[in-house]
């Protein structure tokens, strides 16, 4: 017994100082409240909806499993887990792309919509992950590659196709779309500010003094969490109108 409990890793001790280490643990936790939120109200609103509350659940889910990982990586190592966070991104942020695709559905979103939307998604993560951690000495560029599919992302969403959609649908809809464009656009921000925080480049003099895994950190809280609580409220409102 005591060879059994000897085995068993003691948690690591987070410093009173160690604000990455707090945030790694905060967002563990949040990913998993609010992926049981969103599984156990599933049956709460109309059938149509449900697959997008469970795409909520699983971009949290996800999260909250890597976030888990990387938790204890930065216990044990003090260094940013890259690699585990990338493996997040590049699973949770194409379901957050599909999301505006479920929700668009009852306008008539076609497929080539979603896997629009997805392989800008894929490009945008792919090659900041390559400038962070490949050719850090080549991160301004990739960087750079990186914001135009973010920026393609956003003019789909804002001026194309998913804007069309969503005026042809109105109602809870078209708040619910617009909403999800605000937090791709302001949200999704904050990501960019954590790359450059944490890369060599022009800017390190403007961003070189923050915590890139703390940026991150809060940026995922609020928009994965953010984008389900959206999704959630339009799940509700539709639901509401259409049982009155």
């Amino acid at each position: 017994m005591e060879n059994f409990l000897a085995s068993i890793p003691m948690v690591a001790k987070i410093a009173t100082n160690d604000y990455v280490g707090f945030t790694f643990f905060v967002g563990c936790m949040a990913m998993m409240a609010a992926s049981a939120f969103f599984f156990l109200s599933m049956n709460s609103y109309d059938r149509k909806w449900r697959t997008s509350i469970l795409v909520s659940g699983l971009i949290t889910f996800i999260a909250a499993v890597h976030y888990w990982y990387m938790r204890d990586y930065w216990a044990a190592n003090a260094e940013s887990p890259t690699f585990f966070r990338y493996v997040d991104w590049v699973l949770t942020v194409p379901l957050m792309c599909v999301e505006f695709f479920l929700i668009l559905k009852v306008a008539g979103a076609k497929k080539s919509l979603m896997w629009k939307l997805i392989f800008a998604s894929v490009v945008m993560l792919v090659t900041g992950y390559l400038g962070e951690a490949v050719y850090r000495d080549a991160a301004q560029i990739w960087g750079f590659i990186s914001g135009l599919a973010y920026f393609w992302i956003v003019y789909i969403i804002w001026f194309g196709e998913a804007k069309k959609l969503a005026t042809e649908a109105g109602g809870a809809v078209l708040t619910a779309h617009k909403t999800l464009c605000w937090f791709v656009l302001v949200g999704w921000a904050i990501y960019p500010i954590g790359y450059m925080a944490g890369t060599p480049g022009w800017y390190e003099g403007i961003f070189g003094g923050l915590s890139m895994d703390v940026v991150y950190n809060i940026g995922d809280a609020i928009n994965k969490i953010g984008f389900g609580l959206v999704v959630y409220n339009l799940a509700v409102v539709a639901t509401a109108k259409s049982e009155a």
